[in-house]
């Protein structure tokens, strides 16, 4: 039966509004955080920053949030759970949390961030674009500024101690590279591990007596129970050093580290493009572009050291 003006109008108008409607349709972007603490929460407020500058408002992208707790079941019930929402993008926060979300996807973009190393991670295989479904941005800091900060903080150092989780590669990465830099120094590193937060304290009481420094990474059981190191490191005077400055407002010394706010706005402009039609495969992974240097004055007199004037100076936070 021919259609008649008043049948092709109806059909014109229909078409147009499901046209319009999947046009005006929100993106969706999932959130995968290993644990809750300041770097990891300020690099996801990072993220969400960017899209709300990028006009990415909450009418035009849902934006799911959950974090696993510490747990790497948990993470990857999450992530299958995210997976199954099928999302734009889901941004996997540390090392963890993306090692979960890319052994459970091909398909779904994947931005990590917060991550030391990706590739040892087997995230991608290499940091050019890997052609799959996966790109992010890195925390690596180089090591040899992070021990020219431990000899400013303590020039007579000579055995660094660090406590750290064997099951992030983040923080086995960093353990190799740290004792190779330090014996090029004529210094040693005294490693113990702790697989889990509550083992933290007793790891870090053990290197009592058998240390100059203490030295923490962006390892998430150690953030994640920061307090409890401090505690021990002031009552038996020994400096703490670190390569997240979001700690020194916590207690340590000195951190040299990632901006991680700036990190999370460095990965929020990577899902913009995603959101804009790039894909994940042709972007190269990044490392973030951002260091701080952040100093506590007061923590390190409680550590049995005064900061030097220059170094104080040179810092763009000194903690009051």
């Amino acid at each position: 039966m021919p259609l008649n003006n008043k049948n092709i109008f109806v059909a014109l108008a229909a078409a147009l509004f499901a046209v319009s409607s999947y046009a005006a349709a929100p993106k969706s972007v999932a959130i995968l955080s290993i644990v809750d603490h300041p770097a990891l929460d300020a690099t996801r407020d990072g993220v969400i920053d960017e899209l709300k500058a990028a006009g990415y408002d909450k009418d035009k992208v849902k934006i799911q949030f959950q974090s696993a707790q510490g747990n790497t079941a948990t993470a990857g019930q999450i992530a299958r759970k995210f997976i199954g929402d099928k999302p734009d993008a889901i941004v996997a926060i540390s090392t963890p949390a993306a090692q979960s979300v890319v052994a459970a996807t091909k398909t779904i973009p994947v931005v990590f961030t917060t991550v030391t190393d990706p590739v040892a991670a087997k995230l991608v295989s290499s940091w050019q674009p890997s052609g799959t479904n996966v790109t992010g941005v890195s925390d690596s800091v180089a090591i040899g500024p992070q021990v020219d900060l431990i000899l400013q903080v303590k020039p007579d150092a000579k055995r660094v101690g660090m406590v750290y989780s064997p099951g992030e590669v983040n923080s086995t990465v960093v353990v190799k590279e740290l004792k190779d830099e330090l014996t090029k120094r004529g210094m040693t590193l005294v490693e113990v591990p702790a697989a889990r937060t509550i083992d933290v304290a007793p790891a870090a009481k053990s290197l009592v007596g058998k240390v100059d420094v203490i030295y923490t990474n962006t390892d998430n059981n150690v953030i994640s129970t920061y307090e409890s190191l401090v505690g021990i490191a002031n009552q038996a005077k020994i400096p703490l050093i670190a390569g997240d400055n979001s700690v020194a407002k916590r207690g340590a010394a000195a951190a040299l580290g990632m901006s991680y706010y700036d990190l999370g706005r460095q990965t929020g402009k990577i899902v913009v493009r995603l959101l804009e039609g790039e894909k994940p495969g042709a972007i190269a992974p990044e490392v973030g572009n951002k260091l701080s240097l952040s100093v506590n004055p007061a923590a390190a007199q409680k550590q049995g050291v005064t900061l030097p004037a220059e170094l104080v100076q040179s810092a763009q936070e000194v903690i009051k």
